[in-house]
């Protein structure tokens, strides 16, 4: 981009001017300051490119390899002699153990499977700063033993309770400090979050941004690089680079100003006009990115007030019923046992194979552990439509077992196609299978989370459909704008990870 360092605050204010007036707020705004982050890939510190060209070096060049073993052989993990639990020897880090479960909603009324079992709570946190004002998000890039690319961009503090503990005898975990000590800065987010209930039990991770500020100086380790949110959402469009933890973080982030001074509704033409105008916006505006400017702004009117959607929310938690209890993994039908994993006896879902890490920049050099493997990539898809000039995400209520409180929110597609026929596909699955002339505005391949899951990556659509698609609600189903899913976020173990994933790829240009 062709802009002088010291005239970037004065391009940054000029716009943030333009969009008081458009958007209807008055003051600071930290959503405005996200906003304006999003809207922009210019970067003193590393292109985006270039962050590209580094993420590949490191797979080229850094020792980091993982090797599948057998299961029964991993060191300092035991099958439990009463359980047949698999359990590490320190009684920390996580379990798998067996779950039964029993519910009226749903095609299998009842069934037991593996789960992992991980009581504590993982931190994921990114440090953010101000720079000319332009916000940047400090991201590292980490390796896990799961991920199909080793190298992702992953949050600047990504631990579970035990890691940075110590637990494991190994290294300090870098800007812990931050987050959990003195030092922390202001805080724009701090929520909990659930993750996979299909394979977690009760399993969340604390989401956090923390603000430093502006004069404060922090030194920037060699894994660690400033980027902008913009160019995290690029990259984010490119299959399997930022990883779930930072997609979790991010999909918190509301761009809408947290006060309006009306609640006139905002004028697109006006909007664009105000963008288009500013050197700082680094890309083309599009009409989807409109629209979901229009879409997560308080003045838009939505088809549901937020209250109605709780109320339907606390409406289907009672009309669910599930009965799920711990059991021995020993006792759990349909799944067999050999040295080499713990697999489906009809080949579905998941297993759960052994491996062998070498590595020489985690917090220990080597180490094994059991990983879930799933079979199939699956598909975590969003319906989109404008509906009385305002888009809307087709949402539904999904129960799993091992959900805190029974149902969460899900995207309109959430499913492993491999697992059904084509006579029990989930409702609107095959509108993702074979797409017609409805416009796709993402479709990319997004990593599972690397510590648990083996090479998992899962294909992320977002398709807008034409007024010819019903408004009806089925069963477990609801319309929302974009302002209420960033609202609903903020009630812990209510959106699920995989609607933050495809919320956090939905680029604002």
């Amino acid at each position: 981009m062709e802009l002088e360092a010291q005239n970037i605050k004065k391009t940054v204010d000029v716009l943030y001017r333009h969009l008081q007036k458009v958007l209807h707020f008055s003051h600071e705004s930290k959503n405005v300051d996200f906003y304006i982050s999003a809207l922009t890939e210019y970067n003193p510190f590393y292109s985006t490119d270039e962050i590209v060209r580094w993420l590949s070096s490191l797979n080229t060049r850094q020792y980091f390899t993982v090797e599948q073993i057998l299961l029964r052989s991993i060191q300092k993990w035991r099958f439990h002699p009463g359980t047949g639990d698999l359990e590490h020897e320190s009684g920390g880090f996580f379990s798998i153990r067996g779950l039964k479960v029993k519910t009226n909603v749903g095609s299998i009324p009842r069934w037991s499977q593996p789960i992992i079992c991980q009581p504590e709570i993982g931190l994921l946190g990114i440090i953010a700063k101000k720079i000319n004002g332009i916000l940047y998000f400090l991201l590292q890039a980490k390796a896990e033993p799961g991920n199909i690319n080793t190298y992702q961009l992953s949050p600047t503090v990504q631990a579970t309770r035990s890691n940075y503990t110590k637990l494991h005898g190994g290294k300090s975990t870098l800007y812990l400090e931050h987050f959990l000590g003195g030092r922390r800065g202001a805080v724009l987010i701090d929520q909990l979050q659930s993750e996979q209930g299909a394979r977690f039990l009760c399993k969340r991770n604390r989401n956090m941004i923390i603000r430093l500020g502006d004069d404060e100086v922090i030194t920037v380790q060699p894994y660690h690089r400033w980027l902008t949110l913009g160019q995290i959402q690029t990259l984010i469009q490119r299959d399997n680079i930022v990883n779930m933890d930072t997609r979790s973080v991010i999909s918190h982030i509301n761009f809408a100003p947290e006060r309006v001074t009306t609640f006139e509704t905002i004028n697109p033409t006006a909007l664009r006009e105000a963008l288009e105008s500013s050197p700082i916006v680094t890309k083309l505006i599009n009409e989807f990115a409109i629209s979901l400017a229009v879409s997560s702004h308080p003045s838009s009117p939505a088809l549901h007030t937020t209250e109605e959607i709780l109320q339907k929310i606390t409406q289907a938690k009672c009309n669910v019923t599930i009965e799920r209890r711990l059991i021995p993994l020993s006792e759990v039908e349909g799944w067999i046992q050999t040295t080499d994993e713990i697999a489906h006896a009809g080949q579905k879902y998941f297993s759960i194979i052994g491996v062998r890490v070498y590595a020489l920049d985690r917090e220990i050099p080597s180490w094994d552990q059991p990983i879930v493997k799933q079979r199939h990539p699956g598909i975590v898809a969003f319906i989109a439509k404008e509906i009385n000039g305002v888009l809307h995400f087709l949402v539904q209520l999904k129960m799993e077992g091992g959900l805190m409180d029974i149902l969460e929110i899900a995207p309109t597609v959430q499913c492993i196609p491999e697992n059904y026929n084509a006579h029990t596909l989930p409702r609107y699955t095959e509108k993702f299978l074979g797409r017609g002339k409805d416009a796709t505005i993402v479709d990319v391949y997004q990593s599972e989370e690397g510590g648990r899951f083996y090479q998992e990556s899962n294909r992320n659509i977002v398709m807008v459909a034409d007024q010819n698609f019903s408004d009806a609600e089925p069963p477990f189903f609801f319309w929302a704008s974009l302002q209420q899913l960033k609202e609903l976020i903020k009630f812990n173990n209510l959106i699920n990870v995989e609607t933050r994933s495809l919320l956090s790829c939905l680029k604002m240009t």
